[in-house]
């Protein structure tokens, strides 16, 4: 699957979060986090409707999306762990997606790549709110191909080529002023056709385990989860 690329803004919320407390104090309203509260009506999800193979039932959502005009329709969580079992997560993008699993790309020396590296294991969990739908990924994760980086990293506008050298990911930086010098002497070295680093590059998600979760009213959600069992799958539902 073709995968769209999108531009973004930050959005800049008026109110905070005081953490402790129940109460999130805004420029126009003021509540407790605990009547926070949504209705799930949209849709259902249903065994006889669903697709024969996870990846099949992926495309389906995934296009949904894409006619939904969602922003950043691609954006996943990872969550990674380390040999002691404690977990952290953050926000990549999905980049590619078939039968073999779900790939994104980044820094092979952050500190999700140091702990894939010790442990090479992860989830993926894709968020769509306004379509009231979440699809979890767990799997074994490896490297994609040198081939794949490198058609991929071609591919990326110029600014995203010299940062992917400039920045240290993960790693502590002096100043921003650091980071943007860092960019200007990878400018003076490549010009405009930077090679990939040899610290950049894919991983593939391989997949045992794809759940999607439908909202539903009285939170009695549908939840289907395909299990891999040798070469084909079994689709179960779940208690909501």
């Amino acid at each position: 699957m073709d995968l769209p690329r999108r531009g973004g803004r930050g959005a800049h919320s008026a109110g905070r979060v005081k953490c402790g407390t129940r109460v999130i104090r805004g420029t126009h309203h003021s509540m407790s986090i605990s009547d926070i509260r949504q209705e799930y009506q949209s849709a259902e999800l249903v065994e006889e409707d669903a697709a024969a193979d996870p990846f099949g039932q992926f495309d389906r959502w995934f296009s949904d999306v894409l006619r939904a005009e969602l922003p950043l329709p691609n954006a996943m969580t990872l969550a990674t762990a380390d040999t002691d079992g404690r977990p952290s997560a953050r926000v990549v993008l999905l980049k590619g997606v078939d039968a073999n699993g779900f790939v994104f790309y980044t820094n092979y020396e952050s500190r999700k790549a140091r702990e894939l590296a010790l442990n090479p294991f992860a989830s993926l969990v894709f968020l769509w709110t306004p379509m009231e739908r979440q699809v979890r990924i767990e799997g074994a994760v490896e490297k994609v191909s040198a081939e794949e980086s490198d058609e991929y990293f071609d591919s990326r506008p110029l600014g995203s080529r010299l940062g992917a050298w400039a920045s240290p990911q993960s790693r502590p930086l002096p100043s921003r002023l650091a980071l943007a010098s860092k960019v200007a002497a990878i400018m003076l070295r490549y010009g405009t056709a930077p090679p990939r680093p040899p610290h950049w590059g894919g991983y593939r998600v391989r997949p045992d385990a794809i759940e999607f979760w439908q909202g539903r009213p009285d939170r009695l959600h549908d939840r289907l989860r395909y299990l891999k069992q040798g070469n084909t799958w079994k689709i179960e539902r779940l208690a909501p």
